[in-house]
């Protein structure tokens, strides 16, 4: 095989959000939705494919100095690098080949350029979904057929040696399950009980927790933390009382928010909700919890002897720490019990991480290992379809999910666009009363059988003659938005 990216393309499209999300240190309004377009050859045939994500504020670098256009221009920046990188390779033999070349010019640039890996690779990311896409396209092959058969050439080993002689369907499902649960997210600023709405968005969509879990039936929950352990021991204890006044059968995440800069702060907030008889309860039902630790400590060594010396400790996972191929075995070493798949980590290091989880749960069957699958705000028509597809392949069951909520569907896309998600992935999507398109939520699961038929999670070409050319865009646009 022979594959080259030849051209691509950068679009933005301004979204607003119908509520504030409020995350971390950050509460986002509006955001650029940004898509990429490459032109790859395949064995002589070119396909364009794409690729897509919200480009949000304090995510990638967690700078409270930082201004979002500042921001915003540093994830084109990098995924223009990784673009142009792409483009002036020779062709490579295999789609794993090329990802590998483009990750380590661009790891060495990012270095020289003191860009931090997780921002460096997001570029990366993007590329390399956009070449998967026009590869599964070319071929005819769905995503998940192409990882069982190996039809990337991913070579494990490349990445975590342990495991050489092993390839991703020895480790992998060999059916993705059709339907995936999903974990709502509950921001910091979301109302949790009907009432509380400040600015209804009168949209016809639920906002309270309650108001999704009535109209959603949902049964899995990602919870905030905020780093105060008073307030957050109060919108536990809220939070629980919410959930169980609609269901007794739930589970749910807490995310750290890295909000923590050393084991022992974080361990006192854990050890007063284990005593508390009243949150005891509700941590009954815990999955584990997010990244409690900021990105700058996470892995150092003085961290994980900590988290070592804590032998109770609940289940911690790495997400934003996960910046690299090496981050997933150096936390495993320390203590932590696994870490978060997004794509705008990167597809091959999710499938690389995954089989790397699976690997371990063979040898160490009494270890509580996890590879979960958190968001991103992931919308339509592209970012979320692909992201659900290699959730799905991975074998993740629950995935959290939040575009869905803090969106108005895909109303603020183009109507074509709108008209072929609807029908090309209407067990994913259904109308809205409006007309436009948005998430099909039923049972507090969503079907996705159409994405893993498509071959890399969308069943169309998007028209992008309604989104704006990056070099037409301008910040100030996004500002006055909404």
């Amino acid at each position: 095989m022979k594959i080259a990216v030849r051209e691509f393309g950068f679009f933005i499209r301004n979204l607003s959000l119908r509520v504030p999300f409020r995350y971390g240190i950050a509460t986002m309004t509006r955001t650029p939705h940004f898509v990429v377009r490459l032109l790859v050859e395949i064995d002589g045939v070119r396909q364009h494919g794409f690729a897509a994500d919200n480009l949000p504020p304090k995510w990638f670098t967690k700078n409270p100095e930082a201004e979002y256009r500042d921001e915003i221009a540093d994830m084109i920046a990098v995924t223009r690098h990784a673009a142009e990188t792409a483009c002036a390779l020779p062709p490579a033999d295999s789609v794993f080949t090329l990802w590998r070349r483009v990750s380590e010019a661009q790891d060495a640039w990012a270095h020289v350029k003191q860009i931090p890996p997780l921002l460096s690779n997001f570029g990366v990311s993007l590329i390399e979904r956009a070449v998967i896409d026009a590869f599964c396209r070319a071929t005819h092959t769905p995503f998940a057929r192409a990882v069982r058969e190996n039809a990337l050439a991913i070579d494990l080993s490349a990445i975590h040696p342990e495991l050489n002689g092993l390839a991703p369907a020895d480790l992998l499902p060999s059916t993705p399950e059709r339907s995936v649960i999903l974990r709502h997210t509950v921001g910091m600023a979301d109302p949790l009980v009907d009432g509380e709405e400040h600015d209804h968005p009168n949209d016809g969509l639920p906002l309270s927790l309650e108001a999704f879990i009535r109209e959603h039936g949902l049964t899995h929950f990602k919870i905030k933390l905020g780093g105060d352990i008073e307030r957050d021991r109060e919108r536990l204890l809220r939070l629980a009382k919410v959930i169980e006044k609609h269901t007794a059968d739930y589970r749910f995440t807490l995310d750290g928010n890295e909000n923590y800069r050393a084991v022992e702060p974080f361990r006192e907030l854990w050890e007063g909700f284990r005593t508390d008889p009243a949150i005891a309860h509700f941590l009954q039902h815990l999955i584990f919890v997010e990244q409690p630790f900021h990105r700058a400590v996470a892995l150092e060594e003085s961290t994980t002897a900590e988290l070592l010396k804590w032998t109770d400790r609940p289940p911690i996972i790495i997400d934003e720490s996960d910046a690299d191929c090496g981050a997933l075995p150096k936390a495993l070493a320390g203590g932590y019990a696994g870490t978060s798949h997004k794509n705008c980590k990167g597809v091959i290091h999710g499938i690389a991480n995954a089989c790397l989880i699976a690997h371990r749960r063979s040898t160490q069957p009494s270890a509580s290992l996890h590879i979960s699958g958190e968001d991103l705000t992931n919308l339509g028509p592209v970012a979320l379809l692909q992201d659900l597809a290699v959730a799905a392949t991975l074998g993740i069951s629950h995935v959290e999910r939040n575009g869905h909520h803090y969106f108005a569907g895909l109303s603020q896309f183009p109507e074509s666009v709108q008209r072929e998600t609807l029908a090309k992935h209407g067990d994913l999507y259904t109308s809205h009363t409006r007309g436009y398109p948005i998430v099909a939520v039923r049972s507090g699961k969503v079907d996705i059988g159409s994405l893993l038929d498509a071959p890399f999670g969308v069943a169309f070409e998007p028209d992008l003659s309604e989104f704006t050319p990056v070099a037409d865009w301008r910040y100030e646009s996004l500002e006055s938005f909404g």
